[in-house]
């Protein structure tokens, strides 16, 4: 019930993504006077979803605090409890970002060795795909965070990406050393200094990101979501300023007829949509959450990286990885 065109956004994306996987069902949770409906529309959906009733939601608005102690029976809960409970595999919600957080991270808790979960997502590269974390979740991270973040990050670019050993960097005001507050340099000590096989960069800054310097970023979630928004926002920009010189006069719409396939290149390679769906890592369970913005596309997409999550059994190679995990050096013993 989660997303600004929810349900009918939300039913036509799981339909698209019953079609790419076919061997996948659906626990729909949410008002089924408005759901039913939509999924008797649909082509491949309806034998393979089931709805579980209820007629409360968290509002976008609504503060997670709020939504965490009044949303118990809302659709969001009831299927993150359906995680929790093993009725589910992983759940995808276009909802309220803080009080998905908020909910799953007191229904599922953190896996051990964790102590925050992290929001990560693909970005478009030079190279190709990198993996950015965190993207929200962690105003504030110390030491200990950057480097789980690090080890999680890690993992879920070998997972997705495919790299058998991906690189990591730490994003920073610049690649020197003695850059960066006390925390970002401790956490750098301990990466260049691990046994786990990590393939540490060392620091890396803005430019590097869209350059695919490195294939995992590791940030704060303050900078972290500020860079998304940037990115975004700079995306946007660029579409309208494309669109408005193609528009200008007789001989740019000509031209714009001429390079309208490699133009359609372009528009695919950096579609949102795309990379829609962003993982919370570090829960003891697969939770996505996808653009609350999005069209059946995008959120056919965030289902796709909960699938992928799940037959890759990301949270098992994650506690694989912290299980010899050494705590990092204390940040007094890092020196400028």
């Amino acid at each position: 019930m989660g997303g600004d065109k929810a349900p009918d956004m939300v039913i036509a994306g799981c339909d698209t993504a019953q079609e790419r996987h076919p061997n996948v069902e659906f626990l729909l949770f949410g008002d089924e006077a408005r759901l039913n409906p939509l999924i008797a529309q649909t082509r491949y959906l309806k034998k393979a979803a089931r709805v579980v009733h209820t007629a409360e939601f968290v509002s976008g608005d609504a503060k997670p605090a709020v939504a965490l102690r009044s949303g118990r029976k809302s659709s969001m809960r009831l299927a993150i409890d359906a995680v929790r409970d093993g009725e589910a595999a992983g759940i995808v919600s276009a909802g309220n970002t803080g009080a998905l957080m908020a909910m799953a991270k007191f229904v599922l808790k953190t896996l051990p060795g964790i102590d925050r979960p992290a929001i990560a997502s693909l970005f478009p590269t030079t190279r190709g795909e990198s993996v950015m974390l965190d993207l929200g979740a962690n105003v504030q991270c110390d030491t200990n965070n950057l480097v789980q973040f690090a080890i999680m990050g890690e993992v879920f670019a070998r997972a997705v990406l495919g790299l058998s050993q991906p690189s990591v960097g730490l994003l920073n005001v610049g690649s020197e050393e003695m850059k960066g507050h006390e925390e970002l340099r401790a956490a750098a000590a301990w990466l260049r200094e691990t046994h786990l096989p990590i393939r540490f960069h060392g620091f890396v800054e803005g430019d590097d990101v869209p350059a695919g310097t490195v294939d995992v970023v590791v940030t704060d979630g303050f900078t972290g979501n500020i860079a998304l928004k940037i990115a975004e926002g700079t995306s946007k920009l660029y579409s309208g300023f494309l669109r408005g010189a193609f528009a200008s006069s007789i001989f740019a719409k000509i031209g714009y007829l001429l390079a309208k396939s490699a133009i359609n290149k372009v528009r695919l390679r950096t579609d949102p949509r795309r990379y829609n769906g962003a993982m919370l890592v570090g829960l003891n369970g697969i939770v996505v959450k996808s653009h609350g913005g999005t069209d059946a596309l995008g959120f056919a997409n965030a289902l796709g990286v909960a699938i992928d999550m799940i037959s890759h059994r990301l949270n098992d190679k994650i506690r694989d990885e912290l299980a010899h995990l050494a705590p990092p050096p204390a940040n007094d013993a890092v020196t400028t």
